[in-house]
This record gives structure tokens, C-alpha cells and sequence, in this order.
């Protein structure tokens, strides 16, 4: 389903990028419309598939997963069982945030979310275990400077 985005509808994602748990009447009134008319255009969004799923965003250092890593994977192997196993050891790990698959000279590359050095070696050590890679390297992440999953609309 094609769903023609406007500037109402860019403001009303705008407002939902920044708190989703605003009323929809704080929506309706940041945008300048009527609860109505705004719930009509989410509903449309979210069948499009343009709003997806929503979740709570923590604070990870609280919880305890104070170390970020950014995982470089070099592999030798690309066929289709490979890859299939591969994906699948990334999907059932949690503390993989983020999984790309890159052009050029690295194949993939990974945010990991741990607890601390240790817990990213036993990551890794799973992760090896399970498929082979030809060469892996590990990036801390000493400060986060910026992190959005906000597009800019």
C-alpha cells in the first residue's frame, strides 16, 4: 500500500519521533489539526507500514551494559548456507543491536551491547563457535557522542 506523505504527516512523525507516548491530543495540537483527522493519517501510516513497531528506549549504562562494541567481520565464505547460519547466530543473541551487511572491504559490521569485556568475549567466542569468519575485530566505543533513531523529516 502507496501512501502519499504530506507536511501534516511529516509533522505529526516528527512528533512521534520525539515522544510516542504524547496523547493524541498533544499530537493533534503540535501539528495544528484535530484529533480526528490525525488519528485517520497514523492509522494510514501504520498500515503502510511508514510507523512501525513501538518500544520503550533504555538507558543502557543503567541497566549495566556499559560497554559498546563495534564488530568488524571479514568473511571468506559467502554462500547461501554460510549466510543463513550466520543470521540466524546474530538474530538469537540479544546483545546484537545492530547488524549491516557492508560493500567493500568489510562484510559486516556489528553493535554489540554488553555488560563488559568479558561478557564480549563470551559473545565472541559463541559466535566463532558457530560459524566460521576469516577475520573479526572489536571497537570500543569509548563515549557515545550522538545516537537517534529519529530520520530527519
Amino acid at each position: 500500500m502507496s501512501v502519499r506523505i504530506d507536511a501534516t504527516d511529516r509533522k505529526i512523525l516528527a512528533a512521534m519521533q520525539a515522544d510516542a507516548a504524547q496523547s493524541l491530543d498533544e499530537i493533534a495540537k503540535s501539528v495544528g489539526s484535530s484529533k480526528t483527522p490525525v488519528w485517520n493519517r497514523i492509522r494510514k501510516m501504520r498500515e503502510a507500514g511508514i510507523i512501525g513497531q513501538q518500544t520503550v528506549l533504555l538507558d543502557a549504562e543503567a541497566l549495566g551494559f556499559e560497554a559498546c562494541f563495534f564488530v568488524l567481520i571479514r568473511t571468506s565464505e559467502h554462500d547461501a548456507d554460510w549466510q543463513r547460519r550466520f543470521l540466524k547466530a546474530l538474530k538469537v543473541r540479544p546483545e546484537v543491536q545492530e547488524a549491516h551487511r557492508l560493500a567493500g572491504d568489510i562484510d559486516y559490521i556489528l553493535k554489540v551491547r554488553v555488560q563488559n569485556a568479558r561478557a564480549y568475549d563470551t559473545f565472541y567466542q559463541a559466535l566463532i563457535s558457530e560459524v566460521k569468519v576469516h577475520n573479526v575485530t572489536a571497537l570500543l566505543s569509548m563515549e557515545e557522542i550522538k545516537s537517534t533513531v529519529a530520520l530527519p523529516l
